[in-house]
């Protein structure tokens, strides 16, 4: 294949129209076009079935390409072996072989490649070392934790030099503690080596704590990409809206409007205030206690409100507001916000 466009040099990946198709139905992946910017993290995320580990593994060279480029570092890789790519790729369960030490699962690439056993040996244990795991190279994988079992697989992955790593859901299977952990791990290694991660993740708040670019999917598309403090605050869609939560979306004369649910605040209902650009009427659906805020769920007016009831919209209220002035299930409430707050949705 022949690219169409060629990546800058502060560019580590660009992906040119990128397709994947299955052979029915819309393709899993659907001409995307992406830059990823040398020696920065990028978070590709978005509910299962949306395309993001198709094209991880698109770029990994662990799936074909059925049209489109990928460029790393203005090379075409889009038809070479995984191997050859520049790239390495760390699992979601490690992968790691059970009958090898840790020391040895590192070096194993290496001796694939011939590498004299003192040689890879050395160069393995300098890597357990910069991960904090030297003193547990002669364990196996069953001896270790979960966490420990990532930092082997991280020093794995490194071992081959890569330009760009490529990581598939990494944390999930960590229990919450070790995840937050983790990713502040993986946050400062980055740093450190100063290269390139690509991260898949179902996870906003991960996303979020670890990207410098996200990259929100949806159906084989691209429906958003920039800073998290960009997506988060205007999300250009209703889908990314909902998708990255905390906001409420509202439907006004002038179209939809996403509004943060800590920007929106409670007041009793007043009887003769119409609803308007700043305030709707809305009925308590749920009260859940969160430590610092009160999260309030609220549907509007008119619907049936039983115990399976979802709510339609929350708001974040100050633990100390609401003590001040509870609200109750089932009341009826004026739901505020300042036009300032409220942000314009495309689509």
């Amino acid at each position: 294949m022949n690219a169409k466009t060629h990546a800058s040099p502060r560019d580590a990946v660009e992906l040119v129209a990128l397709t994947k198709n299955y052979g029915s139905g819309k393709p899993a992946v659907d001409g995307i076009n992406l830059r990823i910017a040398s020696g920065s993290y990028c978070c590709l995320l978005g509910p299962s079935g949306c395309g993001k580990s198709t094209t991880l593994r698109m770029i990994a060279g662990h799936e074909s390409v059925t049209a489109g480029d990928i460029l790393l570092e203005n090379r075409n890789i889009t038809d070479l072996p995984a191997a050859a790519r520049g790239t390495a790729m760390m699992f979601q369960s490690f992968a790691l072989f059970p009958h090898l030490s840790a020391l040895d699962n590192v070096a194993f690439s290496l001796k694939m490649k011939g590498v004299d056993k003192a040689t890879r040996h050395k160069q393995a244990a300098d890597l357990l070392e910069r991960v904090a795991m030297g003193h547990l190279s002669a364990r196996k994988p069953g001896e270790l934790s979960g966490g420990q079992q990532q930092r082997v697989a991280l020093a794995r992955a490194l071992i081959t030099q890569p330009r760009v790593l490529l990581l598939d859901e990494p944390l999930s299977a960590l229990d919450p503690f070790l995840r937050i952990q983790m990713r502040a791990e993986l946050r400062r290694w980055q740093k450190e080596l100063g290269l390139t991660f690509i991260h898949v993740t179902h996870s906003q708040e991960e996303a979020m704590a670890l990207a410098d670019t996200m990259v929100v999917m949806n159906h084989g598309v691209i429906e958003q990409m920039g800073s998290p403090h960009e997506i988060y605050n205007r999300p250009v869609s209703e889908f990314v809206a909902r998708f990255m939560g905390g906001h409420n979306v509202l439907t006004t004369p002038v179209g939809k409007i996403s509004v943060r649910t800590d920007h929106m605040q409670l007041a009793p209902d007043v009887p003769d205030l119409a609803d308007g650009a700043g305030n709707q009427r809305a009925v308590i659906t749920d009260i859940e206690y969160q430590g610092t805020y009160v999260l309030v769920g609220l549907q509007k007016p008119g619907v049936a409100i039983s115990a399976s009831a979802t709510a339609e919209m929350s708001v974040m209220v100050p633990e100390a507001t609401f003590a001040a002035r509870p609200f109750q299930l089932g009341e009826q409430v004026q739901l505020r916000w300042s036009p300032q707050a409220s942000h314009a949705l495309a689509h």
